[in-house]
């Protein structure tokens, strides 16, 4: 696990701040899965106590409910200080910024904030988990584990903020095709350019420098429409949602025909 000890991070250019608990709009179930998303297909989160913060770095797993599990070295700072909040509301914060998988500009989608309570790690907490969150577990570094249960979720996406209810964000599932976004993306780029040329001339390319693939999750494709002044974004809606990514080749298929 690497920990480095880190400043509060300015807001990137065009993100909104996340605001205050009452201040943020009250959440869609459909906002309740873009969290979950955001949290799952992260591979690093930055942990607040207090005044200290810390970068974790392929150090969580997210349990079925919405749980995130921390790998913390007990013996460093961090682990004293999770000693410490443990059992104290809202002691624990989380932020996870979710940024596009490819190299374009303007890269940040959202920010996720979680304020949570820390308890050590139920290994009871393994029978509720499907083979691929045990996984996820097992793959953390082999340090303390601690289970940050949510007490308020914030995500924010360049508009106003949207405060979770915490029923719908512990019932929502990540989106199966969203969890591994970047594997998807980098293998029709590198593989199906056929298939990306084809889909470029479903959107306005007029003056376009470049066409590429964005965003993808279980019921569409995003692109984007690169020009020298900006760019655009064009969603493509599948005819059906896909559940799986063995039937992602097939949606694209048919949004083509």
């Amino acid at each position: 696990m690497a920990l480095h000890p880190a400043g509060r991070p300015a807001p990137s250019a065009g993100v909104t701040p996340v605001a205050a608990g009452p201040s943020a709009v009250t959440s869609t179930p459909r906002d309740a899965v873009a969290a979950r998303c955001v949290l799952s297909a992260a591979s690093s989160l930055r942990l607040t106590l207090g005044d200290s913060t810390a970068d974790l770095l392929s150090a969580h797993a997210v349990l079925p409910d919405g749980t995130v599990v921390l790998a913390v070295d007990a013996m460093s700072r961090t682990g004293g200080l999770l000693v410490a909040a443990r059992g104290h509301t809202g002691a624990v914060r989380l932020d996870v910024t979710h940024l596009a998988p490819v190299a374009v500009r303007s890269r940040v989608r959202a920010r996720l904030r979680i304020l949570g309570t820390a308890r050590r790690f139920d290994p009871a907490a393994l029978d509720s988990c499907d083979p691929a969150t045990v996984m996820s577990l097992l793959d953390l570094p082999p340090v303390a584990l601690w289970a940050i249960a949510p007490d308020e979720v914030v995500l924010d996406r360049a508009a106003d903020p949207v405060a979770m209810d915490l029923g719908a964000y512990r019932a929502a599932r990540p989106d199966p095709i969203a969890v591994d976004e970047a594997a998807h993306l980098a293998h029709l780029t590198r593989c199906h350019r056929d298939v990306l040329d084809r889909l470029g001339a479903l959107v306005d390319a007029a003056g376009a420098t470049r066409i590429v693939p964005v965003a993808l999750d279980a019921e569409g494709i995003v692109l984007r429409t690169e020009r020298p002044d900006g760019h655009a974004d064009t969603r493509l809606s599948f005819a059906r949602p896909v559940t799986a990514g063995s039937g992602l080749a097939e949606a694209l298929r048919t949004l083509l025909g």
